[in-house]
């Protein structure tokens, strides 16, 4: 199956085992002129970390990130728009803004409310230092396509000031629900009518998007993705995401689709009947409003006769699945991917396309369409894609045909608890090559597949016979590190592993989360572990770490990212899950030395309760984490 509950208990609990759209409101409140000291603002008071408020998702408020940027055919399945499965067409969508007045008397700023709305704008609780910038964005999630988690090009934050005395906590962004997916960041961006800002962009589980300043939190607009007269998704009796599923997955940027760039966002909601919705938006990067005729609704059919099919296909039904993984923008392509909720059928493994400059569909593919179960949730983590088109990512368990045809694929075309690579030949997805480990049937029994962790592509690697080596990894649940050969991926024997390279045992208590990547290393952050160092020479991963952390991460351990200036000042960052979260740093090149962490300081730099599968986005001096009611956002004090 796919991930555990939010109780820390690795044992049991309900993620262990077991007509047309309506009209929509898109309510946009920008800012009318730029602030730059957001603690004078007027804003909704925020008592306590962690403290909650009455919601009202028709509220505007305002809160955007881009990183340095022989094959057995598959069944071509279908995608459609409206209705029940396929056909017709997505229906006109109504865009209301709000206009929000900025007032400047002296240092006190005053923000005019929006329309209906009987409070403000949620916005910064403490005061920030003035905003810097450098100009990089992160886009995606985990900085690159890759999924290495790397910034490579951080020049504010070093070594030497990444103390409790020179850094911690700036301010913190409330928001109307959890933030499951990263936070994303654009520099520089020109907003109409209110000058250039570096925007930070949240997504939440309330079905809000918002976009802020990221050097000040002043709110620059928020929209909802809720249709007239519909609600977020219940979480549809399994714990996984609780209480309420909106915006799940990371979304994706494109900055140069649309006037201004364009955020790409899939989001679930409910109708007063009960009436379940997938949806793909497209949002003005620099306003929040609808795009190219969104959103889509997404529904999908697909040859076979595995769950929910009839008449010789399966059909997509939203109300059985989520987006959990990260969003995919590849060659002009963007690419979603769908989980369960917990493990409850009927559901299959389905990965879809879709044209970003219409969102009409392009390709769909299910990867166990004769089967059952399989899915695609990585704690967050987004599919990875190398240079030539190939997608990857580790499928959770559920049916896999061990009977192969002759050219070694499953005679039935499903592949649970693979390692997929997947091709984009002419914009269709098919299956090019996977691998399978030999003990497939125990694992999938007992719940201990790949499913869990993300997969990640490695730059090109020189072996010790000076060949160069097109490599990815992966871990999941059963402690495993496995390296996989990008041309030769090893496909399926009963009696061993075909693959690259396995460190068998080498993650303890297993991977929910993704690893990160830099200059050399690879690092893992196993549940109940520290998170560990592991070098590359000659193409292979050291047989054991080189390096680990003093302390441990709880469940659901950690997902790393790494900071640096090229090869020097690179830090490693992750949050720390449990009733009150804390964020660390640590010297990238020796993991014993820890730089910082938020407790250091007493209450100053804490940001209340954390939230599992949480990626820290770091960028342009400041290191922005997600929280279950905001984002708390971090940098140099002075």
């Amino acid at each position: 199956m796919a991930e555990l509950a939010d109780a820390p208990d690795l044992g049991s609990g309900g993620e262990t085992r077991g007509g047309s759209s309506p009209p929509f409101r898109t309510r946009v409140s920008p800012v009318g002129a730029q602030l730059h000291r957001p603690a004078s603002l007027s804003l909704t008071p925020v008592l306590a970390q962690g403290s909650t408020r009455d919601q009202d998702p028709s509220r505007c408020s305002g809160w955007p990130l881009r990183a340095p940027a022989s094959l057995t055919p598959a069944k071509r399945g279908h995608l459609g728009s409206g209705g029940e499965t396929h056909g017709g067409s997505t229906p006109p969508f109504r865009t209301r803004a709000f206009l929000g007045l900025v007032v400047v008397i002296g240092i006190a700023f005053s923000l005019l409310r929006c329309g209906g709305g009987s409070t403000g704008s949620p916005g910064p609780t403490e005061n920030p230092p003035p905003p810097t910038s450098t100009g990089i964005d992160v886009v995606t999630y985990h900085n690159d396509n890759a999924r290495t988690g790397q910034n490579p090009s951080e020049t504010t934050l070093t070594l030497a000031n990444v103390t409790s005395s020179a850094f911690g906590k700036l301010f913190f962004v409330s928001v109307d629900g959890k933030v499951d997916a990263q936070p994303l960041v654009l520099s520089g961006l020109s907003i109409p009518g209110n000058g250039t800002h570096n925007v930070l962009y949240i997504a939440t589980e309330h079905d809000s998007v918002y976009a802020v300043d990221a050097d000040t939190g002043t709110p620059l607009w928020q929209v909802s993705m809720l249709g007239t007269g519909e609600t977020t998704s219940d979480n549809r009796g399994c714990g996984q995401v609780s209480p309420e599923i909106g915006v799940t997955s990371t979304p994706v940027i494109d900055r140069g689709a649309g006037a201004h760039g364009t955020v790409y966002v899939v989001a679930m909601s409910k109708s007063g009947a009960n009436t379940y919705f997938q949806r793909l938006h497209a949002l003005d990067a620099a306003t929040g409003a609808e795009e190219f005729g969104g959103p889509h609704t997404i529904q999908a059919t697909y040859p076979g006769t595995g769950d929910n099919s009839s008449a010789g296909s399966v059909i997509f039904d939203p109300k059985q699945y989520k987006e959990r993984a990260g969003l995919l923008l590849l060659n002009g392509v963007l690419y979603t991917t769908w989980a369960s909720h917990c493990d409850f059928r009927p559901y299959t493994d389905w990965i879809m396309s879709f044209d970003p400059s219409t969102l009409a569909p392009i390709s769909v593919l299910n990867v166990t369409p004769n089967g059952n179960e399989g899915s695609n949730w990585a704690s967050g983590a987004g599919p990875a894609a190398d240079s030539a088109g190939n997608i990857y990512f580790l499928n959770a368990n559920g049916t896999f045909d061990s009977t192969l045809n002759t050219a070694g694929f499953p005679s039935q075309g499903d592949f649970g608890n693979a390692f997929l690579k997947l091709s984009t030949t002419n914009r269709q997805l098919a299956v090019a090559d996977y691998f399978e480990m030999f003990n497939q049937a125990q694992e999938n029994g007992a719940d201990i597949d790949l499913g869990s962790g993300g997969a990640m592509v490695l730059p090109d690697l020189t072996d010790g016979s000076g060949h160069v080596r097109h490599l990815a990894l992966g871990a999941g649940k059963d402690t495993n590190i496995y390296v996989v050969d990008r041309d030769n991926m090893g496909k399926f024997s009963s009696g061993s592993n075909n693959v690259y390279q396995q460190l068998a045992g080498a993650l303890p208590g297993g991977i929910w989360s993704t690893s990160a990547y830099s200059n050399g290393t690879v690092y893992f952050g196993p549940v109940g572990g520290s998170i560990k160092a592991f070098s590359i020479a000659n193409a292979l991963l050291s047989a054991a770490p080189v390096g680990q952390t003093g302390n441990v991460f709880s469940y659901p351990g950690a997902t790393p990212s790494i900071s640096s200036h090229g090869a020097s000042n690179a830090i490693l960052w992750a949050a720390e899950n449990g009733s009150v979260a804390a964020l660390h740093a640590y010297d990238a090149t020796n993991l014993s030395h820890e730089l910082y962490n938020s407790d250091q300081a007493g209450v100053r730099d804490q940001f209340g309760a954390g939230n599992k599968f949480i990626t820290p986005t770091i960028v342009n001096g400041k290191v922005y984490v997600g929280t279950t009611n905001g984002v708390a956002v971090f940098g140099l004090l002075h």
